[in-house]
């Protein structure tokens, strides 16, 4: 894209660098110096008023009884209009007020939101604008909750990874919504794995495997009098530079899974395949990927996803060691070589298991009790581990985890108004597509 226009990701990475390290915490939220006991307001604010962020804000009215929605932003008032009329039904006007000078529409509604007086952000929009947004908040003073994924290619990466250093300066906090790390299950199951009492761990095996997910028909086509931008954002889920494809968007959790198990440590490679089975929509996002990840210690691992419709479905995770494997990651249980069950979970009386709910208990907890947590790098080494499988795919070859921290991709548009043009590029060819190198 043109440098021309509006600033970019990549001119906002030149520009924003030295002032955003150096910027006076002036509006730094009170919470975050708040003691457990305390009985501050937290007043938070929504960025992105779909399901996903109306979910959000329901854990986090629910997290703490003096929380407070406050403030909410979407690109359309139609989204604020709707999720406001079932939050404000759910928790009343004590908990829900936001005056509708609060209520910030169009594609600079994250800004506006960000230089209000709300304490929290939650981040729940499409994530290929969610290193400009968060590096926003950041620079406002502002701790975030923040969905996955965190970007949709490596400079929003190496964006966030600056953003991570900024928050730690600014004592900031950045939570993050790779939500299985947050399932009591699942903390038990992986503690098991990684406690040794099954041997050391050989192998992880991830599978996603679903039907379509909002995929739009084969002759959908842009309204008459909408511009691309627009049409695409409502669809945002089908196009790469708004999702990431369905490896980053959906699929992460898998991926994380597989991080989790190998102890966040870095792969070494990956290689695989994907491309699109059913698809036959103007969108570029494949809808199939089989990507092998090679770790140090001459481990493999595997994840595999589909988003196709009357086809066996999966959602799986198996950490496979020495002695067994832990098997989740909703009936959480261990198995001996044979494949009989060795242990169950069983959940603990007056333990909260929705994972979600979990995320946003923990979040509002430690803000009152002043303990900062930043998960910003966190966050960005996971979804690049979901880009680096991306890019195997697309490219048909062996992807080095060195070689994609070196890679200059960026998909970021220069700031395109919502009747602005935006073509859609044709989806990836292995053999033929490159790894951005330059």
């Amino acid at each position: 894209m043109s440098d021309a226009t509006n600033p970019t990701r990549r001119k906002f990475l030149k520009t924003t660098t030295a002032a955003g390290t150096t910027a006076a915490v002036a509006g730094f939220p009170h919470i975050g110096r708040a003691e457990i006991g305390s009985s501050n307001t937290i007043k938070i604010g929504l960025i992105g008023c779909g399901g996903r962020g109306t979910g959000a804000a329901t854990q986090a009215l629910k997290s703490d009884d003096k929380v407070k929605l406050w403030a909410m932003a979407d690109a359309f008032p139609e989204k604020i209009d709707s999720q406001l009329k079932t939050l404000s039904a759910a928790f009343g006007k004590e908990r829900v007020e936001v005056d509708q000078k609060r209520r910030f529409t169009g594609l600079d509604a994250f800004e506006r939101l960000a230089e209000s007086d709300v304490d929290v952000v939650l981040m729940a929009t499409p994530p290929g604008y969610r290193p400009l947004m968060l590096r926003k908040c950041i620079e406002a003073g502002k701790h975030v909750f923040a969905e996955k994924p965190m970007a949709v290619d490596m400079a929003g990466i190496h964006h966030l990874m600056e953003t991570a250093k900024i928050a730690t300066e600014k004592k900031l906090a950045i939570q993050h919504g790779f939500c299985w790390r947050y399932s009591p299950s699942n903390r038990v199951g992986f503690g098991k794995a990684h406690g040794g009492e099954l041997g050391r761990i050989t192998s992880f095996v991830g599978t996603y495997l679903g039907g379509t997910v909002r995929a739009l028909a084969p002759d959908a086509q842009k309204p008459e009098g909408m511009g691309d931008v627009e049409w695409q954002l409502r669809s945002w889920i089908n196009f790469e530079w708004l999702s990431g494809g369905p490896l980053l968007e959906q699929c992460i959790h898998a991926v994380d899974k597989m991080a989790w198990a190998m102890g966040d440590v870095a792969p070494i490679a990956a290689f695989g395949n994907g491309g699109r089975g059913q698809r036959r929509d103007v969108g570029d996002v494949y809808d199939n990927y089989s990507i092998t990840y090679e770790y140090p210690g001459n481990v493999f691992c595997q994840i595999q996803q589909r988003q196709y419709k009357d086809c066996f479905n999966e959602n799986v995770s198996r950490i496979i060691c020495e002695n067994g494997t832990v098997v989740g990651p909703w009936k959480v249980s261990t198995k001996d070589s044979k494949g009989k069950t060795t242990w169950k979970y069983r959940a603990e009386k007056g333990v909260e298991q929705n994972m979600y709910q979990t995320c946003h208990n923990e979040f509002f907890a430690n803000l009152r009790a002043g303990k900062i947590i930043n998960s910003g790098e966190f966050m960005a080494r996971s979804t690049a581990l979901a880009l680096l499988g991306r890019e195997a795919a697309h490219t048909g070859q062996r992807i080095t985890w060195d070689a994609l921290w070196a890679s200059k991709e960026d998909q970021a548009p220069d700031n395109p108004p919502l009747n602005g043009k935006m073509p859609i590029p044709a989806p990836a060819i292995p053999g033929i597509d490159k790894l951005v190198t330059g």
